[in-house]
């Protein structure tokens, strides 16, 4: 055998590895040039460049694309002005698609950095929409429906004069008066099932918490039939009393006064009762 033939060989198969090697990496590189550049070129792109991109999209109907470029912009320049300005578009252009998790998450996201800012009634306002527009049916959980309504409550308290607070008003009633609802449902069930202590419970939540909603008219009555089911007269006097004193054209305060007068007593107001209080509470306010 020849050794030096043989030792020709390997040099020439250990240079072929060599330039192999380095064609490898040569070819990646060439794969990946174009996004590298791309993308070193987003990020010498100015945010006020990024920020009108995103503007002119977003004016073209173009909102995927210019919710992307807003996202971007957040994260290449993060705290700065147009950042700021950004969130706020991402939040309307997420809400705007129907991305409610997404609206909601911009909206907080910008109320935790800029409490103060101009927009933070705006934000607030999104934060509600976007809940309210994924209120369940009353049949189901109602956790939904309950942040709707504490994002529009807070709105109403903290920005009363805001431009967006008559709708976050008309909305909160909507809300609250199908939480009411939720409430009345349960408590029916429990009353058909002469669960009265339960039943009792629910209708008492409708009477405290919503008072101004169509639904506290049946509560009145409801407590009043749960009350004198369990032998409470007093409070189902007082229930029938304060029903007929506020809604005293109502067929429930009529079922209210048959109900009672079977028995031999009629509607009688205890002030002492937190029924009483209740309602005497929202007068003086």
């Amino acid at each position: 055998m020849d050794v030096r033939r043989t030792g020709h060989a390997g040099a020439r198969v250990t240079a072929a590895l060599k330039i192999a090697a380095l064609a490898i990496p040569l070819a990646l590189a060439a794969c990946s040039s174009k996004d590298d550049l791309d993308d070193l070129a987003l990020n010498e792109t100015p945010p006020e460049v990024l920020y009108n991109e995103g503007l002119a999209l977003r004016a073209q109907g173009k909102l995927a694309p210019a919710s992307k470029k807003f996202e971007e912009l957040d994260k290449l320049y993060p705290y700065s002005e147009y950042a700021k300005k950004s969130l706020v578009n991402m939040a309307y252009l997420n809400f705007s698609r129907g991305k409610y998790t997404e609206a909601i998450t911009a909206a907080k996201r910008f109320l935790t950095l800029y409490p103060g800012n101009d927009d933070a009634a705006y934000a607030l306002y999104i934060i509600g929409q976007s809940y309210y527009r994924q209120m369940p049916d009353i049949t189901r959980d109602q956790a939904t429906t309950e942040k709707a309504a504490a994002a529009f409550n807070e709105l109403l308290q903290r920005y009363p004069d805001s431009e967006y607070a008559p709708d976050a008003e008309t909305k909160l009633r909507a809300a609250s008066d199908q939480l009411a609802g939720k409430e009345m449902q349960v408590g029916r069930y429990y009353l058909n099932k002469r669960n009265y202590i339960a039943a009792i419970n629910r209708f008492k939540v409708v009477v405290l918490n919503y008072q101004t909603t169509r639904h506290v008219e049946e509560a009145l009555f409801r407590l009043t039939e749960g009350y004198y089911a369990l032998g409470v007269v007093n409070e189902a006097q007082t229930a029938a009393a304060v029903l007929g004193h506020n809604f005293p054209d109502t067929q429930w305060y009529k079922d209210a006064y048959s109900l009672l007068n079977k028995g031999g007593y009629e509607p009688s107001e205890d002030s002492g009762s937190w029924i009483s209080k209740a309602f005497n509470k929202i007068n003086v306010l």
